[in-house]
């Protein structure tokens, strides 16, 4: 059997389980009542006493009338406001805008410097391992070139001692 063939029934049995599950609790009880077809019962017209519901207008009628003139009278600090002229408001408006620019932008320079700062302390550390990189990038070509010197000296040595009758490892 093919690893698709595989997983083929394994969906086809996880779906029939599905159906049993979702179905099974009404089969089960059909089979346990019977399959036979049971008319409808007919029940006689209710009679009750009940009172009439009562209307939003009898419950609360103040809800109806949204717009009350009153309101604030009795409050010294909403009469002030409500008696402001409508240049002294947008004044006002102008300068709660004004001060909220002025935090966001005080804001602003403080994170700018910030990163400024963060940005200058990432250069110096670039700097400090591009330094490094080229210490360690002339050193190693030092060694390099002292390993070439030394294995000329080496294959000189061995030469002169194959002359002199040394036959080697």
């Amino acid at each position: 059997m093919t690893r698709r063939s595989g997983l083929r029934c394994c969906l086809i049995t996880l779906a029939l389980i599905s159906a049993l599950c979702v179905s099974g609790p009404a089969l089960y009880s059909k089979i346990k009542t019977g399959f036979y077809f049971k008319p409808p019962i007919s029940c006689s017209p209710c009679i009750c006493d009940c009172p009439p519901p009562l209307s939003i207008l009898k419950l609360a009628p103040g809800l109806v009338n949204l717009s009350v003139p009153d309101c604030g009278k009795d409050d010294p600090d909403v009469k002030e406001e409500m008696e402001k002229q409508f240049v002294d408001l947008l004044s006002e408006e102008l300068k709660l805008q004004k001060t909220v620019s002025e935090e966001h932008m005080r804001h602003m320079n403080i994170t700018f410097g910030e990163a400024r700062r963060v940005a200058s302390q990432y250069q110096k550390e670039a700097e400090k391992c591009n330094t490094a990189t080229e210490t360690c990038e002339q050193a190693r070509e030092q060694v390099e070139a002292l390993m070439r010197q030394e294995r000329k000296i080496t294959s000189l040595w061995e030469r002169r001692a194959r002359q002199l009758g040394w036959e080697g490892e």
